[in-house]
């Protein structure tokens, strides 16, 4: 019987491992180079130096959970596999057409983007239903055959097939299903009112076809992973974390590839979540700048805001996920000077390879790293406890040639001008999921992790107007930390829009019973026992005549006029918090019924700090830090040496193996219970 569980996640910079003792509830973490050109073994290579360190047997894991960029990077890189489409006779171009929606109105320059999947490569064939679900024309099965055949020959790997208000009636895709058993047996096919059966064709199709055409990348990419990870010693099966913040088995992430999009986020948001609530937080922001980006998300009441669209390279993706906000700002954001003369940060990377010029791997362009640098902020030792050594000369020289000189500037000014770039474009993003969602951030915590997020969590913090910010014991790793903190997770959803006055209750209470039966289906296939699962029913709703819709908790199954005056007044409530009012008279609609089914895993119970007989920390060492006004002597602290309970007065900086925090003048830092340090502004 296992002891240990393990979690993996893999950054565009580093790949990041925790793993925790259930027994002594200890910590153990490595952090490593991300290997681009195979991240399956940059997994096995960390796991074995982790296991190697300790001295602990791979059999010992008993729970292996990893978040990965593999199926974001193969759509944003346009390396997934070739798939067709069959589609209603008419509706062919539904992915060119696309909505009319710009993302820059005025841009004239912009160009749509090309759709996933050519048009030589999308068929039409007769058929028709209409909106009440009534078969107009029959399904022309030889059109079928045809288009089957002239697809395989054409070397697609997967066949999508979306047919108009198939949500309603599915019959004519199942009925293309079973002649593809005949004509193609082998190809994967996927039915799109079983991986999104809701209204509106054009999601409906994108959504399917991202399934399909990351199917064989997540095929391929687990089955790599789990031979590798075999090798080492481990025979768990590999867990996946989900967009929308959960986790599923292997088989469920083939079974729906889109939804590890987002994986690597969600595990920070769920880091951050449960780390807000050791902290005794239910309103938080959660601050994670890695090497690459920075991710945020707003926690509102003990959860993480949840969106159900993100448009993709021009496909819409839509699948229940966490609301994050990424920008191109992170620890390796190149600094560049734009036509105009102007400074820029982002969203290039300089990524692990060869990184900042400050790494000395051959690097030549000035990262946000090596402005931190050049400021005195990170120790020129380096970083993950000196295994990584820093050049401070070659970050001052690619500082001065690409942005000092060519703007006139003191090379200082230059890296500080970096730095209040990379600052006000967070202060930016962090706007986005607070002040244009209705929450005003001064109400909330920030929660500052990822290798670069403590670094800037306090300047961000007082331009927000935030006076509390919370770094935890790990915040580098912080992701791979969230992976141990949620539960499984399965999320289901069927098309039900009627205006909530004439919603026939028969029909609603046998769709939810259809949902209910399905969540808990899973529940049964995944093997939970009773009390351990839950099930929880939400709705998407919208006054009669909007485009979008707010999704509310939903009460409990069997739903009668009084559930409906409760959802009603839920959706009231909810349309007041987003925007600023509500209209009691006009009728609202119900759009969608969802049916989400957790399995509850054991919840991760770090062990608390030991008090130490003396709150004194004193700093190792002092260093010459740029603040405001120039350099200061600062003191440096060791964070493993700080007791609880113990304050550092700012200005002040904490170092540790995967991150480094910087504690402004006028700012206090203390160490609670469980090792997070909280900063008061």
């Amino acid at each position: 019987m296992g002891r240990y569980r393990l979690g993996v996640d893999v950054g565009g910079t580093f790949t990041d491992f925790v793993l925790f003792d259930e027994e002594s509830r200890e910590i153990w973490v490595n952090k490593i180079p991300t290997a681009s050109g195979d991240q399956a073994q940059g997994i096995a290579k960390g796991l074995a130096e982790l296991l190697a360190g300790q001295d602990l047997d791979p059999e010992e894991i008993l729970y292996l959970a990893q978040g990965s960029t593999i199926a974001i990077n193969a759509l944003l890189e346009g390396k997934t596999s070739p798939v067709g489409v069959i589609t209603t006779q008419g509706f062919r171009d539904i992915l060119e057409i696309r909505r009319q929606r710009r993302p820059s109105l005025y841009d004239l320059f912009f160009q749509k983007p090309l759709p996933m999947v050519p048009r030589h490569l999308r068929l039409e064939v007769p058929e028709r239903v209409n909106a009440r679900g009534e078969v107009l024309a029959p399904l022309d099965e030889g059109k079928v055959r045809e288009a089957l055949q002239r697809l395989l020959q054409a070397g697609v790997e997967a066949v999508v097939v979306c047919f108009l208000f198939s949500f309603l009636n599915p019959d004519h895709e199942l009925r293309v299903e079973e002649l593809a058993k005949e004509v193609a047996p082998g190809c994967p096919i996927w039915l799109s009112h079983c991986v999104l059966p809701e209204f509106r064709e054009f999601e409906r199709l994108g959504t399917t076809v991202c399934n399909a055409a990351l199917g064989p990348v997540l095929r391929n990419y687990l089955g790599n992973l789990g031979h590798r990870i075999e090798k080492v010693g481990c025979r768990r099966p590999i867990y996946v974390m989900q967009s929308n913040g959960g986790v599923m088995s292997p088989q469920g992430a083939l079974e729906r590839p889109v939804n590890t999009l987002f994986s690597g986020p969600s595990a920070g948001v769920i880091g951050g979540l449960h780390i807000a609530n050791l902290a005794g937080r239910q309103n938080a922001i959660s601050l994670d700048m890695g090497g690459t980006s920075t991710d945020i998300c707003l926690i509102w009441q003990g959860a993480a805001s949840m969106v159900y669209q993100k448009e993709i390279v021009g496909t819409p993706v839509r699948t229940p996920m966490v609301d994050v906000n990424s920008v191109g700002t992170g620890g390796g954001s190149v600094a560049w000077i734009d036509a105009g003369g102007r400074l820029k940060v982002g969203p290039q990377s300089a990524g692990a390879h060869p990184g900042p010029a400050a790494y000395g791997q051959g690097g030549e362009q000035p990262t946000v790293t090596d402005a931190n640098l050049v400021l005195g902020r990170l120790s020129p030792r380096g970083l993950l406890g000196g295994r990584m050594p820093l050049y401070p000369e070659l970050a001052f020289e690619a500082i001065q040639r690409q942005v000092a000189q060519p703007l006139g500037l003191d090379p200082l000014e230059a890296a500080l001008g970096i730095i209040q770039i990379v600052n006000t474009n967070t202060v930016l993003a962090t706007r986005v999921v607070s002040v244009q969602r209705g929450y005003d951030p001064r109400e909330f915590t920030l929660v500052a992790f990822g290798g670069a997020g403590p670094l800037h969590a306090s300047a961000v913090a007082r331009q927000l107007g935030i006076s509390r910010v919370v770094i935890p014991r790990v915040p580098g790793i912080l992701c791979a930390l969230g992976l141990l903190a949620t539960d499984m997770r399965a999320d289901y959803v069927h098309a039900a829009i009627a205006p909530l006055p004439e919603v026939d209750l028969d029909d609603v209470n046998n769709l939810l019973q259809d949902l209910e039966g399905r969540a808990r289906g899973w529940l049964a296939a995944e093997g939970i026992r009773a009390g351990k699962h839950e099930v929880k029913l939400a709705a998407d709703l919208r006054y009669s005549g909007q485009n979008y819709e707010l999704t509310v908790a939903a009460p409990s199954a069997p739903w009668n006029a009084d559930s409906l005056h409760e959802l009603g007044e839920r959706f009231h409530r909810e349309h007041q918090r987003a925007y600023g009012y509500r209209v009691d008279e006009a009728t609202v609609q119900l759009v969608n019924l969802r049916a989400t089914a957790l399995s509850l895993m054991p919840k991760l119970k770090p062990r608390t700090e030991t008090r130490a007989a003396s709150n004194d920390a004193p700093p190792f060492e002092h260093r010459d830090v740029w603040w405001e006004d120039g350099f200061v002597s600062t003191p440096i602290y060791q964070r493993s040496h700080l007791p609880l309970d113990s304050a550092v007065q700012g200005p002040a900086i904490v170092e540790q193996m995967d991150s480094t925090i910087l504690i402004a003048p006028n700012e206090r830092a203390e160490v609670d219970e469980y090792g997070n340090l909280i900063l008061s502004l």
